[in-house]
């Protein structure tokens, strides 16, 4: 397994229940359309419309489109299609059983209104997985994906120490106002987002091999879903190390957002180049050097308002 496969898996995908959901879904659709077609009589005799003679049609077409979804859902592919479909033809079920209820009485009738009752639970979960499938390509669609690096004169074992200890982050990532470990794996960060906006999420590493690499990624529910991953490689001709950093996260208003982000100077890929010379900065001397021609950030306002550096006035110590 390469090791970046933790990092590059969607993140709204890993903490989300969706797939397996989805999953189950397509077992109960086998399940349905191999009973519907092997035993459709008994199928008919338990939903209460075995009196019906369009059931022994109707049965059958229905089983066939089960097995039809069990096979989309089950392969994986375009899931969102699928649960839609499913959620239509629940509603062709509900139709085709209120009107077997209407025309039924006695104990059929008992029957087919707990067929209805199974049939409605069935849609709603229908619905909640189409609901999240979407959400998820939508997160797919939006997802920033990048990858900088920087070499630092240090070692791989300084370098990973140094950014193994979370609270420093907020030392050369400009848009971090803080990062709180709260155990040896999950962390509470808060950002600068655009137009001053101020988000906040939390966070768990899920891989650490010390001196080598650390991958993170936010937990559920967080508005900004993201991972990364940083990897510490030896520096050819012992030149020190270079620190690889690969981001992916969803921006709350997709592309547009990022273009907004962009017009301001504040596009990512920028900025997270900006935080790995930071980084190298801080790790080599101990603080990040500024001057006058290197303002701290990178919005049109700080942009407009840098000078060129001038030479130290003659008798000034």
């Amino acid at each position: 397994m390469d090791e970046t496969e933790p990092m590059l898996l969607d993140p709204r995908e890993r903490h989300a229940e969706g797939a397996g959901l989805t999953r189950a879904l397509g077992v109960l659709s086998l399940a349905l359309g191999a009973g519907g077609l092997l035993a459709p009589r008994v199928l008919a005799r338990l939903t209460g419309v075995d009196d019906s003679p369009a059931a022994r049609t109707v049965i059958p077409a229905v089983a066939a489109r089960e097995l039809a979804h069990a096979a989309g859902l089950l392969a994986g592919r375009r899931p969102v299609g699928w649960t839609w479909t499913r959620v239509a033809g629940d509603a062709l079920d509900l139709t085709l059983l209120a009107r077997a209820w209407a025309g039924g009485c006695g104990e059929r009738r008992r029957r087919t209104a707990l067929t209805t009752a199974a049939v409605a639970g069935i849609a709603a979960v229908d619905l909640v997985a189409a609901v999240r499938a979407g959400r998820a390509r939508a997160a797919r669609r939006r997802m920033i994906d990048m990858e900088v690096a920087v070499t630092v004169n240090r070692s791989p074992a300084e370098a990973y120490r140094f950014w193994r200890d979370l609270e420093n982050l907020p030392r050369f990532m400009s848009h971090l106002e803080s990062v709180r470990a709260e155990d040896l794996r999950r962390s509470h960060w808060t950002a600068r987002g655009p137009a001053g906006r101020r988000v906040e999420w939390d966070a768990e590493i899920i891989d650490d091999q010390p001196n080598r690499s650390l991958a993170w990624r936010s937990m559920p529910g967080t508005r900004v879903p993201n991972a990364g991953r940083v990897r510490f490689v030896p520096a050819p001709g012992d030149r020190g190390t270079e620190v690889r950093v690969r981001l992916r996260y969803a921006p709350p208003a997709g592309a547009l957002g990022r273009a907004v982000a962009k017009l301001f100077g504040e596009e990512p890929e920028q900025q997270v180049r900006d935080d790995l010379r930071r980084f190298k900065q801080v790790v080599e001397t101990g603080e990040v050097v500024r001057s006058e021609g290197s303002p701290d950030g990178t919005s049109v306002r700080q942009q407009v308002m840098q000078r060129p550096a001038q030479p130290v006035p003659t008798g000034r110590r």
